[in-house]
């Protein structure tokens, strides 16, 4: 891309570059390919494999009290860093570390809340919180480092993806991004009529959405799958993210990184039948981010022993040789306006 001037003259801005520019930049001071997957890898000295994963909430930039309290911050906190551990193929969560940065100000009974949260989506994990560390500052931020193990068979890596892969997602997309124009009271648009309010949807739908935007479910449950439905005597080979930043980012990640394109199915698309009938649909379940579900490349054979082993798994297209777009299938137009979060775009 080309290179704006940033503040006195010392080059592009993060905002000139963009989030995904950013990570290609600092790169240059990590190992060769330890910025491409959702977490780091580290090998212990007993054997084992270390999962280590770091994320940053910062308020006004991914919570605010508008749109949840500080229970739900703290699960959804957790469940965001438990969805990378999953990501990367753990069977052992060993538990979180956190890092609280709030103005003097702020209750104790907000801190209670976050913290009473993230223990309670640790739980069904058996993991501790670990410890962290406290600052007084500006504004609120949860700084949280995740600490997992692979199991015996190895990890899910987004390079892994190979030309002839089936892609498959874990689950329906766009329910959170729906849940946060119901909380915000955003305007929602019909197929075949003008502007929709909350009240034109079902209930049920409306929970849902809500549900999913503040206690999403982070999907550890995958990889015990992947184990139990692969098949016999194939070599463990799995490309896979989540779609915390939205399905097509997600999609796009693999294949680039995997050396490939990836053809998206129009008719395949993971949106719940309830959410049919919004014109916003389609872009939510491409870019609206935050389903924490995951993204998976997988042998033929294996997708199918997959699907049949975990109801709700569903095949959006495949890989093929290329050079890391994302198309749709049968035209392989270009799958635009879906980028999906950008934390500096």
């Amino acid at each position: 891309m080309p290179e704006r001037q940033g503040t006195g003259g010392a080059g592009p801005t993060l905002g000139d570059l963009g989030e995904w520019h950013l990570l290609d930049r600092l790169r240059a001071f990590a190992p060769p390919g330890q910025f491409d997957d959702d977490a780091a890898l580290i090998e212990e000295r007993g054997g084992g494999v270390l999962v280590v994963n770091t994320d940053v909430l910062v308020e006004g930039v991914h919570f605010s009290d508008a749109t949840m309290g500080p229970v739900d911050l703290g699960w959804r906190t957790a469940a965001a860093n438990l969805s990378d551990l999953a990501a990367m193929g753990c069977r052992e969560v060993v538990g979180l570390t956190v890092g609280l940065v709030a103005p003097p100000r702020t209750p104790w009974t907000w801190v209670e809340g976050v913290y009473g949260g993230l223990t309670a989506a640790l739980a069904p994990c058996g993991a501790p919180l670990l410890g962290g560390d406290c600052s007084s500052g500006n504004e609120r931020l949860l700084a949280v480092t995740a600490l997992g193990r692979l199991g015996p068979q190895g990890p899910i890596r987004r390079q892994d993806g190979r030309a002839g892969d089936v892609l498959v997602c874990s689950g329906l997309h766009g329910l959170s991004r729906l849940g946060l124009a119901l909380l915000l009271e955003q305007p929602m648009h019909g197929l075949r009529s003008g502007r929709i309010t909350a009240a034109d949807l079902p209930e049920e739908l409306r929970q849902r959405a809500i549900a999913a935007h503040r206690r999403p479910r982070p999907r550890l449950d995958v990889v015990a799958a992947l184990e139990q439905s692969q098949p016999p005597g194939d070599p463990w080979r799995v490309g896979g993210t989540d779609s915390s930043d939205g399905l097509a980012a997600a999609l796009t990640a693999i294949a680039r990184t995997s050396g490939c394109d990836a053809l998206l199915d129009r008719s395949a698309l993971p949106i719940d039948p309830a959410m049919a009938p919004l014109g916003e649909a389609t872009d939510w379940c491409l870019g609206g981010g935050e389903d924490f579900e995951l993204v998976l490349a997988l042998p033929e054979r294996w997708a199918q022993r997959l699907e049949a082993c975990l109801p709700g798994m569903r095949r959006l297209g495949r890989l093929v040789a290329g050079t890391g777009q994302l198309l749709w299938q049968g035209t392989k137009e270009p799958v635009r306006d879906a980028a999906g979060f950008s934390h500096f775009g």
